[in-house]
């Protein structure tokens, strides 16, 4: 298939009141180029409901039937996401007729790892007819429920596209790796043959963001200036880090809400900026333990490469040379768009999107409903 034009949309569970929208020429395998990149914020009314859904989500926790709010969220979040993309479409220079997909991954607001003898369960808000009677473009979406209705994890799902980015330059030999830190962390790791694995590290910027929150101080620790100020306190670091979660092995997933800023209850804003920055860090560390070859270098995507203090302590807690994406010549903020991209033109080709390695699925696993 020759490379055709795809948007690629993203909100992440940290809910920083953007849609990440992204242009991408490729054909589900390859990258052939880079296209338009925005973020195109919510209104504040967008940004609050969805604060309330997860709230409802979390209650409701796949018991009985869904909370009323998940229909008027989903029509919300819709219209101003298919407004996005047609505003970023028309910014490039370019006409609906022109785009070949949209990847639209929706809004998670719950999300269950399988358990021995119990598959798993999640649930994206995204409404993927509304988006293409509303762009006139054909839409994929819905990318994790056949895994997990095959028994996969459902996530992480970015590991095709960060291939992509790996093998775009040239690193095909183990030795480095792809860190995204959005609301979870998770990792990809390639050997540049047919090994490809990634699973979620732990936590990432949620639990951190959640502390400053609930403190009246902000909506994270910008630039990392309390945890950079603050102290760690290493006894209770070292208890956080024998979660069994952190040794278990991969396939492994998280929802956003599994890793709690309570875990800082009881300290400052510095001293539990600094702890909860130490064990997302620490947490990383574990996880690179556990991959078949230890990589020396990651490559950081997500909101958490702009944290001085995650990208010092991935350093020294995690013990490896970290970079930001943008060191190597790709966009950080737009890395989870564009994976939707990609994954939707693999949707639209009938290619798998989830493997044994990364969701656990039982086989290469084609996932995404289509709305041609």
């Amino acid at each position: 298939m020759e490379p055709i034009w795809a948007v690629g949309l993203m909100t992440g569970t940290v809910l920083d009141g953007n849609i990440d929208v992204a242009l991408l020429r490729t054909d589900g395998e390859t990258i052939e180029r880079f296209g338009a990149y925005t973020l195109a914020p919510y209104p504040q009314a967008i940004r609050d409901l969805l604060e309330e859904t997860l709230t409802q989500a979390r209650a409701w926790n796949f018991n009985g039937d869904e909370p009323a709010i998940f229909a008027e969220a989903e029509d919300a979040l819709t219209r101003a996401q298919s407004a996005a993309v047609l505003d970023l479409i028309g910014t490039a220079g370019l006409r609906p007729e022109e785009i070949g997909i949209i990847g639209f991954h929706g809004q998670s607001v719950l999300h269950r790892a399988p358990q021995p003898g119990r598959i798993g369960a999640t649930r994206q808000l995204g409404n993927g007819a509304l988006m293409r009677e509303l762009t006139n473009i054909p839409v994929a979406y819905d990318f994790r429920s056949a895994d997990i209705r095959a028994g996969g994890q459902g996530a992480p799902l970015a590991a095709l596209y960060h291939q992509a980015l790996l093998r775009m330059i040239g690193a095909t030999d183990g030795n480095t790796a792809v860190l995204n830190l959005g609301g979870v962390a998770n990792v990809t790791w390639w050997d540049g043959d047919d090994h490809l694995v990634a699973f979620d590290a732990g936590p990432a910027n949620a639990p951190i963001n959640d502390f400053i929150k609930h403190l009246g101080l902000g909506d994270m620790d910008r630039n990392g200036e309390m945890a950079l100020r603050g102290k760690v306190d290493e006894v209770r670091l070292q208890r956080l880090l024998t979660h069994p979660y952190l040794s278990a092995p991969y396939p492994k997933s998280l929802d956003r809400f599994d890793f709690l800023s309570s875990m800082a209850d009881g300290l400052g804003p510095e001293d539990g900026a600094a702890t909860l920055t130490a064990f997302t860090t620490g947490a990383v560390g574990k996880a690179l333990d556990i991959l078949p070859r230890r990589p020396e270098k990651l490559i950081v995507c997500g909101g958490g490469r702009h944290n001085p203090a995650i990208m010092a302590m991935l350093q020294t807690r995690a013990r490896v040379e970290a970079v930001p994406a943008e060191a190597v010549g790709w966009r950080g903020d737009a890395i989870e768009a564009e994976c939707f991209a990609l994954l939707a033109v693999r949707v639209l080709r009938g290619l798998p999107i989830s493997f044994p390695t990364t969701t656990g699925a039982p086989h290469p696993l084609t996932g995404g409903i289509l709305a041609a």
